[in-house]
């Protein structure tokens, strides 16, 4: 009989990975980097336990979108007082607000609960191709 076994918190080994996110498709790129937060990339994934790693990603200002999304999508906030909605496009988010809109997109793939949230604190996202974690001796991770 076989035994299912459960990764336990305090036995999760974390890794670091660097990712140039120079042209790469947005959804890709942040569907592949969510599934590295969570873990799942891992044989001792298990849903109930952050076991992902730590992602860094790089030139988030070169990421490309595939057909017409500059005018046709909007990101929406709202700041919850009386005519607090903010709408932005994809092109002003784009080009004003990069590490923002990379973040949110990589962010809306991981679940929306408490562990979400430890998961959202494991991504660093940069617009250049300098990062201060050369410490932590990332791997680089290719995104196909």
């Amino acid at each position: 009989m076989r035994q299912t076994t459960m990764a336990k918190p305090n036995e999760v080994k974390r890794q670091w990975y660097v990712v140039d996110a120079t042209d790469c498709v947005l959804g890709r790129l942040a569907s592949q980097v969510a599934t590295v937060l969570k873990g799942k990339n891992k044989p001792i994934y298990t849903p109930n336990v952050d076991c992902g790693d730590y992602v860094i990603v790089i030139n988030a200002d070169k990421v490309r979108i595939t057909g017409d999304q500059d005018f046709k999508k909007f990101y929406f906030s709202h700041s919850q007082y009386p005519n607090g909605l903010r709408v932005r496009s994809t092109k002003v988010m784009r080009e004003q607000y990069t590490v923002e809109w990379v973040t949110k997109a990589i962010t809306g793939m991981l679940p929306h609960n408490k562990l979400g949230d430890q998961m959202r604190k494991h991504v660093f996202v940069y617009e250049g191709a300098e990062h201060p974690h050369a410490a932590q001796k990332p791997v680089e991770l290719k995104i196909k």
